[in-house]
């Protein structure tokens, strides 16, 4: 019983340590975070890697045609499967890249648990992913009203035409 009561003040001491690091963490606000945002950009060497300004490029232009796109229900979601297929995708480049960064990048970006990669690569696709989400939703509200007017239309006409 000794054994039980000094596990259970041991794991309510844990407890009491991770909260207290939890709201200390949270008392300091988005201010570390920000900063540690902050110096991976900037250990980043933006203007003497060619393909990183065509990333950019390529996410520029896959936003105008997502935004582009957007009344196409059919093309948004073979661009949503792409966008998450790039993500699922997202290791297995991250090794790739690793292994050949010599040919196109002057550091190796590439770390094996892939920060770099889900921030430049996956994040962006999955903010895609997001956006054509959100657009088809809306795109399925507006086609449930559309079809509920439709209904009712057809009632009030069923109902008239046995009024006469």
């Amino acid at each position: 019983m000794e054994e039980l009561r000094s596990a259970m003040e041991a794991h309510m001491d844990q407890m009491s340590d991770l909260v207290q690091k939890i709201t200390a963490e949270l008392r300091s606000g988005l201010g570390p975070a920000y900063d540690n945002m902050m110096g991976f950009f900037h250990a980043i060497s933006w203007k003497e890697e060619p393909w990183l300004m065509c990333l950019l490029g390529f996410y520029v232009v896959l936003l105008l045609v997502v935004v582009i796109s957007r009344k196409n229900v059919n093309f948004q979601m073979c661009l949503f499967l792409v966008a998450l297929g790039g993500v699922y995708f997202a290791e297995s480049l991250n090794k790739i890249l690793g292994r050949n960064w010599k040919s196109f990048a002057t550091q190796n970006y590439f770390d094996p648990y892939g920060v770099f990669l889900s921030v430049l690569w996956s994040g962006p696709l999955l903010i895609f992913a997001i956006i054509i989400l959100v657009n088809t939703l809306f795109s399925l509200c507006h086609l449930i009203v559309r079809w509920k007017k439709a209904e009712l239309r057809h009632r009030a006409r069923l109902s008239r035409n046995k009024e006469d």
